[in-house]
């Protein structure tokens, strides 16, 4: 029986050790510690791997990679077989990818699994994404952005029509504020508001939200569905992400035509977003006039305020802190103890960068300037750009100086 009280181990490695031998293992209780294990930790990610000699099992916590456990190779085919299982995947295909979703039972508090299995040289890699039901609440003023840029956002979503869009690499958070940014409008607004989403996948689902999911092999792309919801007669629209220059010209016309749509962009830096939707042949003038504004989203992890404690950066990474800051900078990093699982870190905050379109910003639009002319314009006006963000969270202790560098080195190129 796998004991029901976590001491210092984590729930797999209790089970493992009750069982005489690795053959008399039960896959689903496995399966189970392993989730319960990823739940526990607060992860948004569970690896899966072989490796040469071990199955590796790593957890994504606060968007870093720490390894739970190891497990016998043999053990690979019953674990990938139990997670088709549950995810209804064809349980004898091994040579293809494969995507499915599946919701725990009590014994996981139903926390909603999304399985990809891709196959490697030394078998099948697991990645499993969890969502906890108990983390569902999206409200803007808990997500932790600064005061001046939640209000600025709050005046953005007050628009009845344009664009809004996030950029950000993978698991920087733009979904949740996504997600917050409509539960703000439905709060505000009530039933008098019509929203439509298109998502790939849907990963929540949004009370009073009518949400869609694309379908790419049935030929159900955004572009395709976001024709269809424009006979809808929705007030705002949420897309999940704009890729290609079809559905670029569609949400922009959305945009242009009545009605608030919020979306998201592959861009490094906010500014940036302007240049890849030119490159996707959009007419400046109609960026010009249908964007209302672009927020860059990072994510760093939070110090744990159980073992925090004050420290002095080394001058490599001091370097990069304005001499008149440093007299004035909090630096601090935790320890490491059992709050935050000796990491001395606990939980995240968003280092975010928002930039609201202006008469002088439209201009340089019009004039086609390049990405980082307009970045230099909009600082100009205001901006407060994702490194001084994220410096001022170092300086104020809230997150470590070699954080921020590590999440924005690529802004500081």
């Amino acid at each position: 029986m796998r004991p029901k009280a976590l001491n210092d181990m984590g729930y797999t490695e209790q089970y493992l050790q009750s069982e005489l031998a690795v053959q008399g293992v039960e896959v689903s209780v496995l399966v189970n510690c392993l989730v319960q294990d990823a739940s526990r930790l607060g992860a948004s990610d569970l690896h899966i791997e072989p490796w040469e000699n071990a199955i590796a099992v790593r957890a994504r916590v606060n968007g870093v990679l720490i390894e739970v456990v190891h497990l016998p190779l043999e053990l690979l085919d019953k674990i990938s077989m139990r997670f088709k299982v549950m995810a209804n995947l064809v349980t004898y295909q091994a040579g293809l990818p494969q995507d499915g979703t599946a919701i725990g039972g009590a014994e996981l508090d139903g926390v909603q699994l999304r399985v990809s299995i891709f196959p490697t040289t030394r078998g099948e890699k697991i990645v499993v994404r969890l969502f906890d039901p108990r983390d569902r609440r999206f409200e803007l003023s808990e997500l932790g952005f600064e005061d001046s840029t939640l209000q600025g956002l709050m005046r953005v979503l007050k628009r009845t029509s344009g664009l809004l869009l996030f950029t950000g690499p993978t698991g920087s958070g733009k979904t949740s504020t996504m997600y917050s940014a409509l539960c703000h409008v439905m709060q505000r607004d009530g039933s008098s508001v019509s929203i439509s989403t298109v998502e790939d996948p849907v990963e929540f689902n949004l009370p009073m939200v009518s949400q869609t999911q694309v379908n790419p092999a049935q030929e159900f792309t955004y572009a395709v569905a976001l024709k269809s919801i424009m006979r809808q007669d929705p007030q705002v629209i949420m897309v999940g992400e704009i890729r290609d220059a079809e559905t670029a010209a569609i949400a922009v016309q959305a945009g242009l035509t009545g009605h608030l749509v919020i979306s998201t962009i592959h861009s490094g830096v906010s500014a940036g977003a302007f240049t890849r939707l030119i490159n996707m042949e959009i007419e400046p003038f109609m960026l010009a006039s249908s964007v209302l504004g672009v927020m860059g989203l990072r994510l760093v992890r939070r110090v744990c305020d159980h073992c925090a404690q004050r420290y002095e950066p080394p001058p490599s990474q001091l370097k990069v802190v304005p001499e008149e800051l440093v007299s004035r900078a909090e630096f601090r990093r935790g320890a490491g103890c059992e709050q935050c699982n000796q990491t001395g870190f606990s939980g995240r905050l968003p280092v975010s960068e928002l930039l609201v379109v202006d008469e002088p910003f439209r201009e340089a639009v019009l004039k086609k300037v390049p990405t980082s002319a307009l970045e230099e314009i909009a600082i100009q006006q205001g901006l407060r750009t994702l490194w001084q963000s994220g410096l001022a969270r170092a300086i104020a202790g809230q997150t470590t100086l070699e954080e921020v560098i590590r999440v924005l080195a690529a802004d500081l190129l």
